[in-house]
């Protein structure tokens, strides 16, 4: 590759004055944004109404820092994997889902992970790096173009619950939305746009003044701090009380509810002492729960609750009125299920 920046990593103004400097009309700037972040060009070259002495211009001082190769999986129940093999030959998963009337992008922050969450493969890679934004709004570009060739609609519905933290990558991911959400690109609706935590208290202050209005999904698990340390050993650094103070502070500002993402391990948080543990927090602010299936990774320490205690909890939640939910694993058999990206796969679409 290349020692030269992506062109994405001007704004407007920045790219304006390049332009001057190059005795080019101001006017291209918006030409070029459209090509960029609404047509999703891999190229210069592609760029046909500007003219060859532009196109060249770009080419000499810039480059499109493109994933270099694709691969996809697909589940039998229409869950499709892609795996992403960036510009410099780092890798990460990002998921498609179709259900109903909605289809859900499941993108990536991260190559690797920076966090140790015992239930899930992807922890076991090692943090290669933060992804800059542009190859955050890349996944979710090629997913469009991808649920719109097979679904037949474009994507409803985006969640940062991929691979890595987003919120320990939080200047990038909040660009990101801010491409994403631009009405003459993309124009997804921030309302359906979720990013999913571990818990990084100082992050959720910070997406909280941005202003993005997306919503928080924070996975929790148990509202136990000891038990929590042994499912995700990172949160002995950001106890219960500090995430708490941390979701106030994001309701106070936002107005918006709170989701907290919950499974159930068989032994480990499955009884009536975590129960009402939950129901304790879930009540401090306006929220619901979504209960997440297990998705069994090789580690025998953590199982599957039984279905009987899933349906205490639901039955002691819903008698204190907490809306909570059962979201069935999806793309399990391609390793595409939550927790399981590790980019372990084989056969391609």
């Amino acid at each position: 590759m290349e020692n030269k920046d992506d062109i994405r990593l001007l704004d407007s103004k920045q790219l304006e004055e390049f332009f001057v400097g190059e005795n080019q009309k101001k006017f291209r700037v918006n030409q070029v944004f459209d090509w960029l972040w609404n047509k999703g060009v891999d190229s210069f070259s592609q760029m046909s109404n500007l003219s060859d002495n532009l196109r060249n211009v770009l080419d000499k001082n810039f480059v499109l820092k493109k994933p270099i190769e694709i691969k996809s999986y697909r589940s039998t129940d229409g869950t499709i994997k892609y795996s992403i093999k960036l510009y410099d030959k780092n890798y990460i998963e990002a998921v498609l889902i179709p259900t109903g009337k909605r289809v859900t992008a499941c993108i990536s922050s991260q190559a690797g992970c920076s966090l140790d969450c015992k239930f899930c493969a992807t922890s076991r890679l090692i943090r290669k790096r933060n992804l800059f934004f542009y190859e955050i709004f890349d996944q979710l570009f090629y997913l469009n173009e991808q649920s719109k060739f097979y679904f037949n609609r474009k994507i409803s519905n985006i969640v940062f619950m991929g691979m890595g933290e987003p919120l320990l990558n939080h200047k990038n991911v909040v660009k990101a939305i801010k491409k994403m959400k631009m009405e003459n690109g993309l124009n997804f609706s921030a309302r359906k746009i979720t990013i999913s935590t571990s818990g990084i208290p100082k992050g959720i202050k910070q997406i909280a003044d941005e202003n993005l209005n997306c919503n928080l999904a924070v996975s929790l698990h148990s509202a136990i701090q000891k038990t929590r340390q042994i499912i995700m050993p990172f949160s002995d650094k950001f106890p219960l009380e500090d995430l708490i103070e941390s979701l106030k502070y994001w309701y106070t500002v936002t107005k918006k509810k709170i989701l907290y993402e919950y499974i159930i391990f068989d032994g480990i948080n499955d009884n009536i002492e975590h129960i009402d543990a939950l129901i304790k927090i879930c009540k401090i602010l306006p929220s619901k729960v979504n209960f997440i299936e297990y998705n069994p990774i090789g580690d025998e320490t953590f199982r599957q609750c039984k279905v009987e205690k899933l349906r205490l909890y639901q039955k002691y939640l819903s008698s204190e009125g907490i809306v909570n939910t059962f979201r069935v694993s999806r793309g399990r058999d391609i390793k595409a299920a939550c927790g399981q990206l590790i980019n372990s796969n084989k056969e391609i679409l």
